[in-house]
């Protein structure tokens, strides 16, 4: 059965901008608008200041008061705990970044995924899985697939684990229990994916609709970061594990996914809830208005970014 919350504009108000968006919120739209000028006017951008422009994501992110941060290497793979003051260390959160399979790292997203786990009441680890085109798919999968097995095995209850992540790490949040599934091993309790980028073959029509209010996420942007992490055409689009819109998705956890009205990649979001209910998952679907890709990055400083966090700690109680 699928929980679907829209949240609707605002009325536009001293505090908010013309579009019924709070005026806090453009700051995730300034920063994407920031990017895609560098991006477009840097044809010799190389992948290591490519990279260092996506860890400025963090940027919006009001640091979480009361979390700590510790690196370490779990089941072999390197990242970093995000340990909320007063945390159930039985429940981890099991957090893949976005960017594209490319950019994007634990840093990047460590204050975001302090958040999250603040309100849960739980702690996360931060991957810094390998990244494409260095390493295409299914590293990433692996690397997930690992450090959920290294958690397991130090104790913790596969039940008490959940997979969440943004835009390709949204992908890799429900691609990691696929794979598990696959192997005949326990799945996880619950999913979270924030503006899930599923589809490896830019079907969505968002893509066309939301092309002039998304900021950052364009299809020859996409068309790049497929190449990478797809091997040059060498990785079939359709591998379920790369595009899970391709999956069974029967037997599924527990799914809360989101997105922005004003993303190119909300039919992603959209069409992942579909499949899902209709395979039987328990799924709760956010479509918020107005907002960019992975508009949870604002945690802290929009008040859509703490609501939406605030309906996944419920969600996430719900038994």
């Amino acid at each position: 059965m699928t929980d679907t919350t829209a949240t609707t504009a605002t009325t536009a108000s001293a505090g908010s901008g013309a579009s019924g968006a709070s005026a806090e919120s453009d700051a995730l739209r300034a920063l994407y608008a920031d990017w895609t000028a560098i991006i477009s006017t840097t044809p010799d951008l190389t992948t290591r200041l490519f990279r260092s422009i996506f860890d400025e994501w963090h940027q919006p992110t009001r640091e979480p008061e009361d979390v700590t941060y510790a690196e370490e290497t779990v089941g072999g793979v390197p990242g970093i705990w995000t340990l909320p003051v007063g945390a159930d260390r039985t429940q981890v959160l099991v957090y893949t970044h976005g960017g594209g399979f490319a950019v994007g790292s634990a840093a990047s997203h460590r204050k975001l995924a302090g958040h999250v786990a603040k309100a849960l009441g739980v702690t996360a680890f931060v991957l810094d899985y390998r990244r494409a085109p260095e390493h295409p798919h299914p590293a990433q999968v692996e690397d997930g697939v690992a450090v959920v097995d290294a958690l397991v095995d130090r104790g913790v209850r596969p039940e008490d684990i959940t997979t969440i992540g943004d835009s390709a790490g949204g992908n890799l949040a429900v691609a990691i229990p696929l794979a598990l599934r696959e192997r005949g091993r326990p799945l996880p309790g619950r999913v979270i994916a924030f503006s899930p980028w599923l589809d490896m073959e830019n079907t969505g029509e968002s893509l066309v609709t939301n092309a002039a209010t998304d900021a950052l996420v364009t299809v020859p942007l996409l068309e790049s970061m497929i190449a990478g992490v797809l091997a040059e055409g060498r990785i079939h689009p359709r591998t379920p594990l790369a595009n899970p819109l391709h999956a069974d998705l029967a037997g599924l956890p527990r799914l809360y996914v989101n997105a922005g009205d004003a993303e190119t990649l909300r039919d992603d979001a959209v069409r992942l809830a579909a499949r899902a209910e209709a395979a039987g998952v328990d799924v709760t679907l956010s479509v918020v208005d107005d907002m960019q890709h992975v508009f949870p990055f604002l945690a802290g400083a929009a008040p859509e970014a703490d609501d939406e966090i605030a309906a996944i700690a419920a969600w996430y109680r719900r038994a």
